[in-house]
């Protein structure tokens, strides 16, 4: 089945300048999104969505296509993934080109491997969309807010005294990829289906890179994924 790799990557970046282009470990830190895909082996195309045409090059050098930029409208600041994904689909349509299914890549992941590509899109053959998580460290449950009067407490006293081994695990999106059935996607406008499923990631290999700091550790973490998994 047709299968399209989107790796989504607009040129403003407002926390890390050039974030999507920024040597990571040595290499801009996209390239390492598309390697993942092209190693995957399981796209009928990989492509980059990108309103700038330094990224479009790095990615082409990488072997990733850019057969078209991304409009305005998708690369502001209050445009999703969502509507970044249905503007690649729509547009390959217009050239004739469909796809079953598709993996939006962000282009800041370096965890991505091929490995996990492959588990994602082979959990398709049985459910609508797939998303990477990874348990939250600490129990929620047991949060602390501050309240108006600047005093702290328990956000939900009832399980203060519980054991976390007695608290539900919970979970948070990896930030990685989502992998999705195109039926499934335009049916509900987003790749949060109703039957969505989890593939279940270890922390040491998920990082929010959002500052310089984030930035850091994720480069100590890969580092360390890589001595692990060579």
């Amino acid at each position: 089945m047709p299968s399209l790799a989107i790796i989504t990557a607009r040129g403003g970046s407002k926390r890390i300048p050039r974030k999507n282009v920024r040597p990571f470990c040595g290499k801009p830190i996209i390239v390492y999104s598309i390697e993942a895909a092209l190693a995957a082996g399981i796209f009928t195309e990989v492509m980059v969505s990108t309103d700038d045409t330094q990224i479009a090059e790095i990615a082409v050098s990488a072997g990733a296509s850019v057969p078209f930029l991304r409009s305005n409208a998708a690369a502001g600041d209050y445009a999703s993934t969502d509507d970044v994904i249905r503007e690649v689909l729509n547009t390959y349509r217009t050239l004739g080109k469909n796809f079953d299914t598709f993996c939006c890549i962000y282009p800041t992941a370096p965890f991505v491997t091929a490995k996990k590509l492959q588990t994602a899109m082979a959990m398709l053959a049985e459910n609508e969309s797939v998303i990477p998580v990874v348990a939250f460290s600490y129990p929620v449950q047991r949060s602390l807010s501050i309240d108006n009067h600047g005093y702290i407490g328990y956000k939900w006293p009832e399980h203060a005294a519980a054991r976390s081994q007695d608290l539900e695990p919970l979970y948070h999106d990896c930030g990685q990829f989502y992998a999705c059935r195109t039926e499934a996607f335009f049916r509900e406008g987003t790749t949060d289906t109703p039957h969505m499923v989890p593939l279940i990631l270890p922390e040491s290999e998920v990082q929010d890179i959002d500052t310089l700091e984030d930035w850091t550790l994720a480069e100590l973490k890969y580092r360390n994924m890589q001595a692990k998994n060579p």
